[in-house]
């Protein structure tokens, strides 16, 4: 069965910067494309990027476009997202999710493993 573990939320000012983690267990890494999403207080979880299997393809929501960057590493079974120059609206709960095959989803409706999500709060 897939596991997936976020790691490296926490509280930030606006204007800095976080990198999460997100790692797989129980299944082959790669064959797994990967999305991020988040969810702030009273609002639905939106998607905010995701990544191929390869890591050749990515995709961001525009609110977060030229500041956050998603990458993975095969071989750690680890993908990241570095976010930049955050701002207030970031702030949320981060998950991290799985789905076997190449492509990236932008519902939480195509995904199939979910993290237990990483809190990230940007002060102002």
């Amino acid at each position: 069965q897939v596991q997936l573990v976020e790691s490296g939320g926490g509280l930030v000012q606006a204007g800095g910067s976080l990198r999460l983690s997100c790692a797989l267990s129980g299944r082959t890494f790669s064959m797994y494309s990967m999305g991020w999403f988040r969810q702030a207080p009273g609002k639905e979880r939106e998607f905010v990027g995701g990544i191929n299997w390869s890591g050749g393809n990515r995709g961001y929501a525009d609110s977060v476009k030229g500041r956050f960057t998603i990458s993975r590493d095969n071989a750690k079974n680890t993908m990241y997202l570095q976010m930049n120059s955050l701002k207030p609206e970031d702030t949320a709960v981060y998950y991290c999710a799985a789905r076997l095959g190449a492509a990236v989803p932008t519902t939480t409706g195509g995904y199939d493993y979910w993290g237990q999500g990483t809190q990230v709060t940007v002060s102002s």
